[in-house]
């Protein structure tokens, strides 16, 4: 039996769904007769991180003080390692008070369905310098332009903190009934695989060639036993891969070039922050919870536009107290194919080569050769997987 990596904060995952099915249509019935309030997709987002153990130890949305602290410091006001708050905020409370028992509506799902049982502890409002000084703190700039910025700041500035029960996964269980797993039912996996050693690769776009190799290279430099890709499956940005065709061309990918039994495709259910340094720290956190030993850190992970530097989601664990997390880092720099070599290299493991020595495609000069039919180099993307992407894009000029 292989022995995982401890969960963040405490011995055991402390999911907030309520796995007792009795239990589960007990509070679904009682919802029906509470107050409520239609949440905002980062909530409900939250809600579901916390119901599937990933957000673990949390026990609910975070007070003003611990929300400030995180942003401030990363840790709570109690003194617990986090890196971005975890909020529930809304325009208006109504006359929703401390002590009072309410349904968490879901904003992403017709009918709006009750996704959470709350008890509030807390309706605490932040002022407009706070909300100002922790969006700094977490994203790195106040631009409104940025979908992150704008998302945090879109949704109110009243908080209402304490403890939810999770009555169900939103949409991502139904929509993604293959790929969306929680925190626990990965760790059940990594279990039956009988690995100790896993690397945890975070996605938000299909993989091409450079992100298979870099995870056959942390696999083979780390020893390690498992490979988890494990995608983002909640709102993205307008242009990004919608997630079943990125999973199709993932799944292809794993079954062609990966050994059996060596890498399991999941997703998860959460909004991108798009908050680089800050959100790469939230990616190790919920990757330690289910499991994985070690995070591929690449090239701006998690960032967005020119807010970030290349690096500085990989220097911002250098700047952590040591010990606030069990999970470590895989520092990667940019991979590419070398034509000189004949593989794929990081590039700052190839000082002899110039620029013209690399397979280099920007993001949209691939779009746009998908778009018109035609397949980038093998050096760039498999046969496979382009012919998945390219039917994508044309299906958009159809």
């Amino acid at each position: 039996m292989s022995t995982l990596i401890q969960p963040h904060g405490s011995k055991e995952l402390n999911p907030l769904f309520v796995y007792d099915s009795a239990q589960n249509e007990k509070l679904r019935a009682e919802a029906q007769n509470l107050a409520s309030i239609l949440i905002s997709s980062a909530a409900a987002g939250n809600a579901v991180m916390l119901g599937g153990g990933y957000f673990n130890p949390l026990t609910g949305y975070m007070n003003k003080a611990d929300a400030l602290s995180v942003a401030d410091n990363m840790h709570t006001a109690g003194g617990l390692f986090w890196p971005t708050p975890v909020l529930n905020l809304v325009e208006d409370a109504g006359s929703v008070k401390p002590g009072d028992r309410i349904a968490l509506k879901d904003p992403n799902v017709e009918g709006n369905p009750v996704l959470a049982v709350m008890d509030v502890a807390a309706v605490e409002e932040f002022s407009d310098e706070e909300m100002e000084a922790m969006t700094q703190a977490v994203y790195g700039t106040t631009d409104p332009e940025h979908p992150g910025v704008a998302a945090f700041n879109g949704s109110g500035k009243v908080a209402l903190s304490g403890a939810i029960q999770v009555l169900n996964f939103s949409y991502f269980q139904s929509e993604f009934p293959d790929t969306f797993r929680t925190a626990v039912e990965i760790r059940n996996e990594i279990r039956e695989h009988g690995w100790s050693k896993v690397v945890a690769f975070q996605t938000r776009n299909p993989m091409h060639r450079a992100h298979e190799e870099l995870c056959h290279m942390a696999m083979d430099r780390l020893g390690a036993d498992g490979l988890v890709i494990h995608m983002l499956l909640g709102k993205l940005k307008p242009g990004d891969i919608p997630a079943p065709v990125r999973d199709g061309a993932i799944r292809k990918m794993v079954e062609l070039y990966f050994p059996p039994n060596s890498a399991i495709v999941t997703g998860y259910g959460f909004d991108m922050l798009y908050a680089g340094p800050r959100e790469a720290v939230l990616h190790a956190v919920f990757r330690q919870n289910m499991g994985a030993t070690h995070l591929i850190v690449g090239r701006d992970h998690a960032g967005v536009g020119d807010y970030y530097t290349d690096f500085g989601a990989q220097e911002i664990f250098h700047d952590i107290p040591e010990g606030s997390m069990k999970i470590e880092i895989f520092e990667a720099d940019h991979t590419a194919y070398s034509k000189k070599l004949d593989k794929v290299v990081m590039m700052r493991e190839a000082p002899d080569h110039k620029k013209e020595d690399f397979v280099l495609l920007s993001g949209t000069a691939v779009r746009e050769m998908l778009g018109r039919g035609e397949a980038p180099p093998p050096e760039f993307s498999r046969p496979e997987v382009a012919k998945i992407l390219m039917d994508y894009y044309q299906s958009l000029s159809s």
